[in-house]
């Protein structure tokens, strides 16, 4: 990383100059914030989306009831699948009229995609509801809720990275902008003598 590389101009040297040290106290806090806060953030945020997320799994688990339904006729074939994760990408799935029972006991019909290669009235497939008998997606469960909570800790923490990376870098570019116009000004100053000194002429 260049924030550790900028370390180096701490070096005692007669040529280092104000900014030098400058650059050098940036690279070590950016140094310090990157090893320590952007893990401490990281961890804040997966904590707190792994609490969320558990929330959410038990909330669904408890709201949402796998129930039997009945083909009552073929509507052709499904469209893409929009939920990554109800059906592997290679799984079969058609689109049918279908009944179900809720979980309240009401008898419910509508459309909905089943298992099934050739479906026919009568036949059976399973589908998630929410106690009211209206289709759903299947609940969330444990493992793949603390995946999500991991990418968002490990997502936070790079964030928090690029965000002292990009402050450091942009710094450090102000100051070599200034380091160059004061460059200017000096050969500006020196310029009407330059090559005068010690000619001879």
């Amino acid at each position: 990383m260049r924030a550790v590389r900028g370390l180096w101009r701490w070096r005692r040297n007669p040529l280092r100059r104000a900014t030098d040290l400058a650059e050098a106290w940036l690279a070590l806090v950016a140094l310090v914030l990157i090893t320590l806060a952007a893990p401490v953030t990281g961890c804040l945020v997966g904590a707190a989306a792994q609490d969320s997320l558990q929330r959410a799994v038990r909330e669904q688990q408890h709201t949402r009831h796998l129930v039997t339904a009945a083909v009552v006729r073929d509507l052709g074939e499904a469209p893409l699948e929009t939920d990554p994760d109800t059906t592997s990408g290679r799984e079969v799935r058609s689109r049918v009229l279908a009944g179900w029972t809720a979980p309240n006991g009401t008898r419910r019909y509508g459309m909905a995609l089943a298992g099934l290669k050739s479906p026919h009235p009568g036949d059976h497939f399973r589908i998630w509801t929410d106690p009211y008998g209206r289709i759903t997606t299947r609940p969330l469960d444990s493992p793949t809720a603390t995946t999500h909570a991991v990418l968002a800790g490990v997502g936070a923490a790079l964030v928090i990275v690029a965000l002292v990376e990009s402050t450091r870098r942009l710094a450090v570019w102000r100051m070599v902008r200034r380091r160059y116009a004061r460059w200017d000004q000096a050969w500006e100053r020196a310029g009407p003598d330059w090559g005068k000194a010690g000619t001879g002429c």
